[in-house]
């Protein structure tokens, strides 16, 4: 299993620019929190959010969440210094937006540990075709790849692509980039929605990620929180069927078969594998919760 393997269901992006958002985030029923130096920061707000996220981070108080900061473009003015300044904070992942190759996951870890955060699992955000179509040289560049976030916003712009319900123009994108990263074993996350009004779309969405397979979904407001959680959270009567899966072909086994009819489906190995894990992250859930 990923040594990075934890929930996300939820992964929340935090404005660096904004101390009251950074402070909130300690308080929320979040399970990774992204404190953002990106894109959404002004030109002018650049060095002041990289003080004030690296401020954060050391005054710690996020608990069990995951402290993940989103850094700049390494090609931009602040990329660079971003990583400079965040590797020894005690963040729990660095975040690299853009990345379209295996070149660049190379630089981003390379740049990582020599600013001292050699111990440090890195993010990775695919956003453009190019990167979708490269998907799985990126997922396949290091054993350091904790997670791949997905830009969907991003892509779906550089697509063409109109925004809709069921996420048509994505879809295909969304499946290519999480059958590379399950090739080689990394979490992935889904994108974001940015129409905050619409909750009936997000929720729709949350369930479709979640249907595809994927670990959880970023968002950018806390009211978004609920949706998200509930959707990747399993439910008590998942619990139930896992461990009639595992009890069942566990008997069939000590009788000498290797399959087993369990409420009108056929049980093989493979399912009792993915019942196992669906345990784990049920109980990775429940400490997640209980320290909040």
């Amino acid at each position: 299993m990923n040594p990075y393997y934890r929930p996300r269901r939820s992964m929340l992006y935090v404005p660096g620019c904004n101390m009251r958002y950074l402070n909130k985030a300690r308080t929320l029923r979040v399970d990774s929190v992204i404190l953002d130096l990106g894109d959404p920061i002004l030109v002018e707000k650049k060095v002041e959010s990289r003080r004030n996220v690296v401020e954060a981070v050391l005054a710690g108080g996020y608990g069990r969440r995951e402290v993940v900061v989103r850094v700049n473009d390494l090609d931009s003015p602040w990329g660079r210094e971003d990583v400079k300044a965040v590797a020894g904070t005690g963040a729990d992942a660095v975040l690299f937006p853009n990345i379209e190759s295996r070149a660049d996951v190379e630089e981003a870890l390379a740049l990582l540990d020599a600013s001292g955060g050699s111990h440090l699992p890195l993010m990775l955000m695919i956003e453009s075709p190019i990167g979708v179509l490269r998907a799985e040289e990126i997922a396949a560049a290091s054993d350091r790849i904790a997670c791949i976030v997905m830009a969907t916003s991003d892509l779906l712009n550089q697509l063409h692509g109109r925004r809709t319900p069921d996420r048509v123009a994505v879809v295909h994108s969304l499946a290519h980039v999480l059958l590379a990263g399950r090739a080689y074993d990394r979490a992935v996350v889904d994108g974001i929605s940015t129409d905050l009004k619409d909750m009936q779309s997000f929720e729709y969405g949350c369930r479709l990620a979640r249907d595809l397979g994927f670990d959880g979904k970023s968002l950018v407001h806390p009211f978004q929180l609920p949706y998200c959680n509930d959707a990747f959270t399993p439910k008590p009567h998942d619990l139930v069927a896992a461990n009639e899966v595992i009890e069942a072909l566990e008997h069939a086994h000590r009788e000498g078969r290797g399959t087993v009819v369990v409420s009108g489906r056929l049980v093989e190995g493979h399912h009792v594998k993915a019942a196992r894990r669906l345990l784990a992250m049920a109980d990775m859930i429940t400490k997640l919760e209980a320290g909040q």
